[in-house]
């Protein structure tokens, strides 16, 4: 009695064919390219906490002295102050050196 298993004998015991390690259809250079980027985009994510923790840190340092129930409005104009100076002073910071890069390529 013989079961036909539909593998055929030449494909008996060996694994099945794997694309793994194989390039992708759209090439090395288009896998390079997509890491680069992905890459890049979570530096930014990265650069951007930092920024964000290092605004929370100053600010907070120099608007409250003291944390209360519920924030006065000496200490929310502080904030929103020392938001919109330490925003446009790295704005201002990133185009200089923006220019500075342009000037040099």
């Amino acid at each position: 009695m013989s079961y036909d298993t539909g593998f055929g004998a030449s494909s008996f015991g060996k694994p099945p064919p794997s694309s793994f390690g194989a390039p992708p259809p759209g090439g090395q250079g288009q896998v390079d390219s997509e890491m680069k980027s992905f890459l890049e985009m979570e530096s930014q994510k990265a650069q951007l906490q930092q920024q964000i923790h290092k605004l929370n840190d100053v600010c907070w340092d120099l608007c409250v002295d003291k944390p209360r129930e519920k924030m006065d409005g000496r200490t929310e104009t502080c904030l929103c102050n020392c938001v919109d100076r330490f925003v446009d002073t790295s704005l201002l910071v990133a185009g200089r050196f923006q220019n500075l890069i342009n000037k040099h390529q």
